[in-house]
């Protein structure tokens, strides 16, 4: 796996540095763009996005520039922009990275506030190139129906979350009509570690691997994934 960044930027003030995760091998690969919480950045989920990356799949995570942790002029209302930037992360990406990726498969998944963003392009900044999106502890902050073409989006929650509680994790479930599944952390909290994390990226990753290698041995590996160890339950409406 080759790991680099680029320095990406949208207009004159918005700089917007990705670390992208690349597995071996010529691809091309499905591009996932990932997008952090509240003060965080994309090294934070090392484990979560390397165990994607070496599951076949180009991870682009940027940091954005008004809620990363290297922000100076922090501003949390300013995830209501980040849709355009994860839109602009991945025109970019794709130009910079060529053959190695498939223009046809490309997903977005994001925690907390990268939640929020990812449902964002999902919705009224919808980005129709997305084939499949992963919302982790993430919500609905304005009430914009999600549109476009369907794209199966699998939810993340920890019932214990006290930062974005789990009624606002299954409100934004509840509001999607496309093929759709719902992974319940049953101690989880808002941040996932140890075991908890392990069953997120294994069952994450069987998500990916059928929603855009269309890999059934994946799908059917969801829900014993998922509730393997007592730690989660699925809700499963992915048809």
């Amino acid at each position: 796996m080759e790991t680099r960044t680029l320095r990406l930027q949208r207009g004159a003030d918005r700089p917007l540095p990705t670390t992208v995760w690349q597995p071996k091998g010529d691809g091309p690969f499905p591009l996932i763009l990932f997008s952090h919480g509240l003060g965080g950045k994309p090294s934070d989920y090392r484990n979560l996005l390397t165990a994607w990356a070496r599951a076949g799949f180009v991870v682009a995570a940027p940091a954005y520039p008004h809620t990363s942790a290297s922000a100076t002029d922090f501003n949390v209302l300013d995830v209501i922009n980040q849709p355009a930037d994860a839109t602009h992360v991945i025109t970019r990406t794709l130009a910079e990275l060529g053959a190695a990726v498939d223009k046809s498969r490309i997903a977005a998944a994001g925690h907390s506030a990268g939640g929020v963003t990812t449902i964002g392009l999902f919705s009224g900044a919808r980005d129709e190139r997305l084939r499949a999106g992963v919302i982790l502890a993430g919500r609905q902050i304005l009430p914009q129906p999600f549109t476009g073409p369907e794209a199966p989006l699998l939810f993340v929650h920890g019932r214990r979350d006290n930062t974005v509680t789990y009624a606002d994790g299954q409100a934004a479930y509840s509001a999607v009509q496309w093929p759709k599944a719902f992974l319940s952390v049953t101690n989880g909290g808002h941040v996932a570690s140890g075991r908890s994390l392990d069953v997120i990226a294994t069952t994450s990753t069987d998500f990916w691997r059928w929603t855009l290698y269309g890999d059934q041995p994946a799908r059917d590996r969801l829900e014993p994934d998922a509730t393997r160890g007592g730690l989660a339950t699925l809700q499963d409406n992915l048809g």
